[in-house]
């Protein structure tokens, strides 16, 4: 090996080792359950709770939901700033930045002091309105995401080609949005709804305080109370984010090899 690559094989050593060490020791600790051996009794104990199962199939619910409103908000949106309003597009991603610099407990604060029972929407007095306001919050706190995955996709074709051959068609623009154009921006769609499942499933703050059953919620009464099923929680939501990561790249590497096929 050459001396001027070993550095960076010893900064990605040293970085590997910063995150995996501590991941290794949750591992090894969450299998302790079972005094004196290694078991997998702290993820049977998760698993077979009927606390973790509702929580889990709520979050994915709301998750879903965020997607479908993600999508249908931001793709027209981005679409439409590409093909006629250029100019608009750097006041358009200052405001997608928004919540990264506004921390999300302004947010639910906001929300708990306008949409509350005795506001003239009072959303949080009812169940299902609060899990609309949840999901709003929710695709607000994935917009940067979202947003700059759908846009860096429109950037890789000819928006206005496209529209323009469809026209010459006859396609309406609902017809070359969602049959046009959303076919050949689908991996960076599918990237930005990867990215948004992670951030649901791993958000706590709106959740727990518009008092919703979330899976953050779920984690934190368990870490309170428990010494190894937290550990096991820990390893499990590492492995769902993960998850939604290496699909990112596996779909963003079929897209990449198709083009490369086709050139």
């Amino acid at each position: 090996m050459k001396p001027n690559r070993i550095g960076p094989w010893i900064a990605i050593a040293l970085g590997a080792l910063y995150f995996l060490l501590p991941l290794i020791g949750t591992f090894e600790f969450s299998l302790r359950m079972r005094r004196g051996e290694y078991s997998f009794d702290a993820y049977q104990v998760v698993l077979a709770d009927p606390r973790f199962q509702s929580s889990v199939a709520y979050s994915a619910l709301l998750a879903v939901a965020t997607i479908v409103i993600g999508i249908l908000l931001i793709l027209p949106t981005a679409y439409w700033i590409r093909l006629k309003l250029p100019r608009l597009a750097p006041v358009v991603e200052f405001i997608t930045l928004m919540p990264l610099i506004i921390p999300p407990i302004v947010l639910v604060f906001g929300y708990l002091r306008f949409y509350n029972s005795s506001s003239f929407l009072p959303m949080t007095g009812n169940v299902r309105a609060t899990d609309l306001l949840l999901t709003f919050g929710y695709v607000v706190l994935s917009l940067p995401y979202m947003y700059r995955a759908i846009d860096t996709g429109l950037r890789a074709i000819d928006v206005r080609t496209l529209t323009e051959a469809a026209e010459s068609l006859g396609a309406s623009r609902a017809t070359i949005l969602f049959r046009v154009i959303l076919p050949n921006v689908r991996s960076a769609v599918l990237s930005g709804a990867f990215l948004t499942f992670a951030i649901v499933i791993g958000e706590f703050v709106l959740g727990s305080l518009l008092n919703r059953p979330v899976f953050a919620s779920y984690m934190q009464l368990v870490g309170a109370n428990r010494a190894y099923e937290p550990a096991a929680l820990a390893i499990i939501a590492f492995v769902v984010t993960w998850g939604c990561m290496g699909l990112i790249q596996v779909f963003g590497r079929a897209r990449y090899m198709a083009r490369a096929e086709k050139g």
